[in-house]
């Protein structure tokens, strides 16, 4: 008699561990990425007359963080590891 042996479940890969320099990184490209996309999305409104001068105005004005405090705080860190002797790997 044959007996089948179970199946044993696949294995799952695991997740990357991001270090606070690999966190900062992809936090500025998301940043660079979306900033591209309101870019391409403002120029295409400009062209086909879909926004007033005054939104314009409004959207100019108003700040947006770049990076999160946290990300800001990693890279504080890092500087102030550096400043101590050690530098910064790349």
């Amino acid at each position: 008699m044959n007996t089948i042996a179970p199946k044993k479940p696949a294995k799952r890969p695991s997740r990357p561990h991001f270090d606070h320099c690999d966190r900062l990184i992809l936090a500025l490209y998301a940043q660079l990425r979306a900033e591209r996309e309101t870019r391409e999305a403002l120029e295409w409104a400009i062209e086909n007359d879909a926004i007033s001068p005054e939104v314009l105005q409004a959207m100019v004005s108003d700040p947006v963080p770049v990076i999160t405090s946290e990300d800001v705080a990693a890279l504080e860190r890092l500087l102030a590891r550096d400043t101590n002797g050690r530098n910064i790997p790349h």
